[in-house]
């Protein structure tokens, strides 16, 4: 049995995602992933651990019950509602070794540093410095980061920092909700990287890595959203079922300098392709191609995508070779991670 499991056998998940006077916790991370990220963090008694994004308060009370009475957990999340109610159930059951901060978390927390571990349950927009520059020498962190300039491209990685540099050791398939300088209670579009949205009759987005090169009114990604809403040409890809997860990694790796577009037409349902301001074409997760015209380019285009994807035996997202890049983004300096095979 794991250290994790043994952890989680003592802490009460119920007690905090369906506390009696709070009521469910919508803002949580799945305890599978909890667990997951949690093994790969490899917490032990004494240590003190940084979490971004407090959720419903369970990670945190899984991390307090692995470091110990003596060492210290500290969880920060942009929306106080949550750390307020972490800090009730934690002190509920008698922790003395947590305290939950309601702070912009791609900042940190230096009053409390330096930390030997840190976990992040939302994606920034990249690898921040602060958080590198406030574990420890030979210390880890654990999060999911973007791989691509678009919403919902991102994989986990685990780095470790050696004299204030990080380098990633592993990466895992992963995914979680954007960092945001302010709470948020509509997810039905992302937090970063949306280039052009509508709202009726329903909701669908479009996020264009070719960003910089459309106008300042954004008319081309209005555009290609445009003709992709209602399409001149929609067919079923004829190759098996799609592995999301696998596609996305790929085309991340390898089309990012060639026009990749993100985009949800219908809710819920994601779709991944080209785009320029003259046409469009994605597929969706179901296995729906759209394109603007039967003969458009972008579906040319993509289709030599799917069928490289498919010669290349449609590689695992942990079979990448990842990199730190520095650079910066929405006023965060830190590090970009970019995969290539």
């Amino acid at each position: 049995m794991t250290t994790v499991t043994t952890a989680a056998e003592r802490v009460p998940e119920q007690h905090y995602t369906h506390h009696e006077s709070r009521g469910e916790t919508v803002h949580r991370t799945n305890p599978v992933f909890i667990h997951r990220e949690l093994e790969a963090l490899d917490v032990r008694k004494g240590m003190k651990v940084a979490e971004i994004g407090t959720g419903s308060g369970l990670s945190g009370g899984l991390l307090a019950e692995l470091v110990g009475p003596v060492g210290m957990v500290t969880s920060l999340d942009i929306d106080p509602y949550l750390t307020r109610w972490a800090n009730h159930i934690h002190a509920e059951r008698g922790l003395a070794n947590i305290r939950c901060f309601a702070t912009d978390g791609t900042a940190g927390h230096p009053d409390r540093a330096p930390y030997d571990r840190l976990v992040a349950w939302c994606t920034p927009p990249l690898l921040p410095t602060a958080w590198v520059s406030q574990v420890t020498d030979g210390g880890l962190i654990v999060a999911t980061l973007p791989i691509a300039p678009l919403p919902n491209m991102t994989i986990g990685a685990v780095i470790r920092v050696n004299n204030g540099q990080p380098q990633v050791e592993s990466i895992f398939p992963g995914s979680y909700i954007e960092t945001g300088s302010s709470p948020r209670s509509d997810f039905s579009v992302p937090a970063r990287w949306v280039d052009w949205e509508n709202r009726i009759p329903a909701t669908s987005w479009i996020s264009i890595a070719w960003r910089h090169q459309d106008d300042w009114r954004a008319s081309g990604a209005r555009a290609a959203l445009e003709r992709l809403r209602e399409p001149g040409h929609a067919e079923p890809y004829t190759g098996r079922e799609i592995d999301w997860a696998s596609l996305r990694t790929y085309l991340a790796a390898t089309a990012t300098g060639h026009r990749l577009t993100m985009t949800e037409l219908r809710p819920d349902v994601l779709g991944l392709g080209r785009s320029t301001g003259d046409g469009a074409a994605v597929i969706e997760q179901d296995g729906t191609l759209r394109a603007d015209a039967a003969d458009s380019a972008s579906l040319t285009v993509l289709r030599g995508w799917l069928a490289a994807w498919e010669d290349a035996g449609r590689p695992a997202p942990e079979t990448y070779t990842p990199a730190l890049i520095p650079g910066s983004e929405d006023s965060v300096t830190g590090w970009n991670l970019r995969l290539t095979r």
